[in-house]
C-alpha cells in the first residue's frame, strides 16, 4: 500500500479504518497494475493514468467510488454526479462484499470513460475499452 494512502487510513476512526484497510488491500490484489496516490485528499487507483476507483471518508460512514460504474451495470452500485461514477457506502466491515468487489474490480480493469482527458475534451467523456 502507497504509505499515503496508509497514512489516510490511520487517520480514521477504527471502524472507517478497517473498512479502509479491506478496501485498499483488495483494490491492491485484484488491480495489482493500478497506480495508487492520494488525489484530491483521497486514495485513488489509475491505470495509464486514468482514475478507476478510489474511497474517501464521510461524514456518514466510507463512499467507494468507480470512475466508470456506472457502466458496469450492477444494481448495488449508485449513480454518484453527472458523468459515468458510481457508489457502494459501507458503515461496517461486514457490509464489504469481497465477491461484489473482486467482480467491479474486474470491471473498472475493462469498462472505462477517458477522465485523464476530460478537461482537454471540455467535459466530453469517451469510451476508452
Amino acid at each position: 500500500m502507497n504509505p499515503e494512502t496508509a497514512k489516510y487510513n490511520v487517520s480514521l476512526d477504527q471502524a472507517d479504518r478497517e473498512i479502509c484497510d479491506l478496501l485498499a488491500e483488495e483494490i491492491h490484489k485484484h488491480l495489482p497494475e493500478a497506480e495508487n496516490k492520494i488525489w484530491h485528499a483521497h486514495p485513488v487507483w489509475f491505470l495509464d493514468g486514468n482514475p478507476v476507483v478510489g474511497y474517501s471518508k464521510l461524514k456518514q460512514g466510507v463512499r467507494l467510488l468507480f470512475w466508470s460504474g456506472e457502466s458496469f451495470e450492477e444494481e448495488s452500485l449508485e449513480q454518484n454526479g453527472k458523468f459515468k461514477a458510481a457508489e457502494a457506502r459501507y458503515t461496517a466491515l461486514e457490509q464489504v462484499d469481497k465477491k461484489a468487489l473482486k467482480r467491479w474490480l474486474a470491471k473498472a480493469r475493462e469498462i472505462q470513460w477517458d477522465y485523464k482527458n476530460i478537461a482537454r475534451r471540455k467535459g466530453k467523456l469517451e469510451r476508452l475499452k
